[in-house]
């Protein structure tokens, strides 16, 4: 070993020392909770994949997966088309673009609590705000977060709303890099507008497109405050999301094992969707 490789490891060397104490001990330590069937106490007993199979067998998981595969969708791409078309807004000359890019960074910056109050405000009640207009219009008086069809729209409205402006911050920073005079050339070529969206904006946004898709699905994989906030998992675990399912067994329930178990699972389930965007991200030529 060179004398630069080791001054440069003895430098890494306290980072990598805090990073496993921060992150390695925890995770090897809630991996033994997941085979023993222990408490926040007590450790209990060896019960090897006991945890899991429980997991796996469980209806409320089950639903949980489908909540949480479909409040990922929706999202992820939600986000992503709102993100895109915004992004492609601003980067016209619109008068006050500025101004109008600060305030659409607001759900973003704004602390989920004090959105998430926000919206109850608007939507809790059948005296709210929305409910009362729509029932104005004469459309019926829908129940926001108390009917199980209406609280999961409710939740993956919201998780857009709160989303849109992370997507948008991510798309116009690729299109920075694309310089105009390409799309000047296409279009003397005779390409359509459609065209020169489709063969030259999409392709040259894939890399950050792809990125925005992994740190989005892992965001709403791992979304607790939102959904927690809005419903608490209700109405009749409607929207209970895994991460939801998880707090509530180990916390709620004290079933550690378990609880430790649905997390290892959402975590495998993550790696796997990274390393396949990963792949279209290397796969990528711009």
């Amino acid at each position: 070993m060179t004398r630069a490789r080791r001054t440069l490891l003895l430098l890494v060397a306290p980072s990598l020392a805090l990073l496993v104490l921060i992150n390695a001990y925890p995770l090897v330590y809630a991996a033994v909770q997941s085979v023993r069937d222990g408490t926040l106490i007590d450790p209990g007993d060896y019960v090897g994949l006991e945890n899991y199979r429980e997991t796996l067998t469980s209806p409320a998981f089950w639903r949980s997966v489908r909540f949480t595969l479909v409040f990922t969708a929706v999202g992820v791409f939600g986000s992503w088309l709102g993100g895109l078309g915004l992004a492609l807004l601003l980067r016209t000359r619109i008068p006050g673009r500025t101004v109008f890019k600060t305030l659409l960074l607001l759900p973003w910056v704004v602390p989920v609590v004090v959105s998430s109050t926000a919206w109850n405000w608007l939507v809790a009640t059948p005296q709210s705000l929305l409910p009362s207009l729509v029932h104005a219009l004469g459309l019926g008086t829908p129940l926001f977060l108390a009917d199980p069809a209406w609280a999961r729209v409710t939740v993956c409205a919201f998780k857009v709303w709160i989303s849109v402006p992370f997507m948008m911050t991510m798309i116009s920073a690729a299109l920075t890099g694309v310089d105009r005079s390409v799309y000047e050339a296409a279009g003397v070529d005779g390409a359509s507008r459609r065209q020169q969206f489709v063969h030259i904006t999409l392709p040259m946004i894939a890399r950050s497109t792809y990125i925005s898709w992994i740190l989005m699905t892992i965001f709403c994989v791992n979304d607790f405050p939102t959904i927690y906030l809005l419903t608490g998992g209700g109405p009749v675990d409607a929207t209970t999301s895994l991460v939801v399912l998880s707090y509530r067994t180990v916390f709620q329930s004290f079933q550690v094992g378990p609880g430790v178990a649905i997390a290892f699972v959402m975590t495998l389930s993550l790696v796997v969707v990274s390393l396949a965007l990963y792949r279209q991200i290397r796969k990528a030529h711009v």
